[in-house]
């Protein structure tokens, strides 16, 4: 099963929304698990799950489906959006402000009591199949005026917030999922602490927990630890060279500048 660890009850809180047919909405910054949360708990609850990357090419038939032409004709394929009503599997949309307005539209049948997806193209008025379940995410950081959500689909929500872990289950993470020492994993947890305090000064974005797990690959793999956080973590975040070169210090001043220590 997908390793997961809770950072508070939202294992609990899914668990009822699931229960209760309501929709999920899960706001977090960028690697702090949102997608893998949502996939342990479609293991947890035993349904299939459909993930979709949101994009401003998305469109509403990406999502319900379209007709295609085959050897044998005309047939409809569905999207992943209805295949999840039809099963009763959940239908997870990640970062869901990047797709069009027009495109969200289909999901507020689906996100309130009528829990049903009408399609246009072959007149059918789809009822969901119990078991199934709307789920969303996007990173608030990236919010702007033309990228926000709708406060009407907002509303139509169960809302949790995520954030990066903290220290010691950031620690369990890495070494859970690179298969690291625990100096080592505490050591980066630390460094990108240190990182994430720069966030909003001169990052757009911080350090996540999945670049801690790529970093602590590359360590076990041989490579030499400051070269291992430069290509793991500290590139990754930014294209800036000056930038890059004060994020090194940083290392520098966790690790030193010698390897010997790794």
């Amino acid at each position: 099963m997908t390793f997961y660890q809770p950072a508070g009850n939202e294992i609990e809180l899914f668990q009822a929304a699931a229960n209760n047919g309501l929709p999920v909405l899960i706001k977090g910054p960028t690697g702090c698990g949102k997608t893998r949360f949502v996939r342990f708990m479609a293991e947890k609850l035993g349904r299939p799950v459909y993930t979709v990357a949101c994009h401003d090419d998305l469109t509403a038939a990406d999502l319900v489906g379209r007709h295609l032409i085959g050897p044998d004709g005309t047939y409809w394929q569905d999207g992943p959006l209805t295949r999840a009503v039809r099963e009763g599997g959940i239908c997870y949309l990640d970062e869901v402000v990047e797709a069009r307005k027009d495109t969200t539209v289909v999901l507020h049948p689906l996100a309130d009591d009528r829990r049903e997806l009408p399609i246009e193209r072959t007149g059918e008025v789809l009822k969901a199949a119990p078991g199934f379940m709307l789920v969303v995410s996007y990173n608030p950081g990236y919010q702007s005026l033309l990228k926000g959500m709708k406060p009407s689909t907002r509303q139509r929500f169960v809302s949790m917030s995520f954030d990066y872990p903290h220290a010691a289950a950031e620690q369990a993470i890495v070494i859970e999922e690179s298969g690291c020492d625990r100096d080592l994993a505490e050591q980066l947890v630390g460094l990108a602490r240190s990182v994430r305090n720069l966030k909003d000064h001169d990052l757009e974005e911080a350090a996540s927990t999945r670049l801690l797990i790529h970093t602590a690959h590359l360590v076990r793999a041989g490579v030499p630890v400051t070269e291992a956080c430069r290509a793991g973590m500290i590139e990754p975040l930014t294209d800036d060279e000056a930038t890059v070169s004060a994020l090194m210090e940083v290392v520098y001043a966790v690790f030193g500048k010698s390897d010997e220590n790794q």
